[in-house]
């Protein structure tokens, strides 16, 4: 028996427009119930792999950077603006590790440098550079003895050349490890290793906070023309704090 929508002849069944539009609508509603099955499932395996990511020890409410699992020294999972993923640019985790560890050891250097040189006045043949404020120093210096300054320029980009074609090659080949230059006269390398690994974590802790201190030196200077130390004595003196 066929439904009174449908009206058969001997070669051809008719279909009545209300039955098309109920089949179609039979046929939505069974595609949707499928799909809604297995539409909470892969959610709920979304929000579970979130849920269940290793989190940052910098940041706890953030997921861990995916390159960045603690096998580098001072590796906290620190990296909101993921910059341990970019590699689109000729840019990668090596040469951002190679750029940090270059830029605390000379932050170290210059934070150590400043310091002496305001407490123990300038060295031998830079006597012009009376000034206490290292940034009026350094022109002090330059308007004096312009050769001083050229010939540190020189060798700034000796260095900078050297290093670079160290840090091209180390991450070509995987050779280097990055900022390793085999600069060790002390021998900490050849000693306990879980010892040399502090020594390493120390040697980036330190170099981030002298970065940090190195920019502070040079912006205070810039503003109040006051070395770091004298200017720290006057904040204190004033109650600035």
């Amino acid at each position: 028996l066929l439904p009174a929508a449908c009206r058969c002849s001997a070669n051809f069944c008719l279909v009545s427009p209300s039955s098309t539009v109920n089949m179609k609508l039979l046929i939505a509603t069974a595609l949707a119930g499928s799909a809604c099955a297995f539409a909470p499932a892969q959610q709920g395996a979304r929000v579970a792999s979130s849920l269940n990511a290793e989190k940052s020890k910098a940041l706890p409410f953030l997921n861990r950077p995916a390159l960045l699992d603690g096998s580098m020294a001072g590796d906290v999972g620190f990296d909101p603006l993921g910059l341990s993923e970019i590699d689109e640019v000729g840019i990668d985790l090596y040469w951002m590790r190679e750029a940090e560890l270059k830029h605390s050891r000379v932050a170290m250097l210059a934070v150590a440098g400043i310091l002496q040189v305001e407490i123990f006045g300038p060295a031998p043949g830079c006597e012009a550079a009376t000034a206490k404020c290292q940034m009026d120093a350094f022109w002090q210096l330059w308007n004096s003895h312009p050769q001083y300054v050229a010939f540190a320029l020189i060798m700034i980009t000796t260095i900078e050349m050297i290093s670079g074609i160290a840090a091209t090659t180390g991450r070509e080949t995987g050779d280097r490890a990055p900022g390793d230059f085999g600069l060790d006269p002390l021998g900490f390398g050849k000693g306990d290793p879980a010892k040399f690994e502090r020594l390493k974590a120390q040697e980036v802790a330190n170099g981030r906070l002298a970065m940090w201190a190195a920019a502070g030196l040079l912006v205070q200077g810039c503003t109040t023309h006051q070395g770091g130390i004298e200017n720290l004595m006057n904040s204190l003196s004033d109650n600035a704090f």
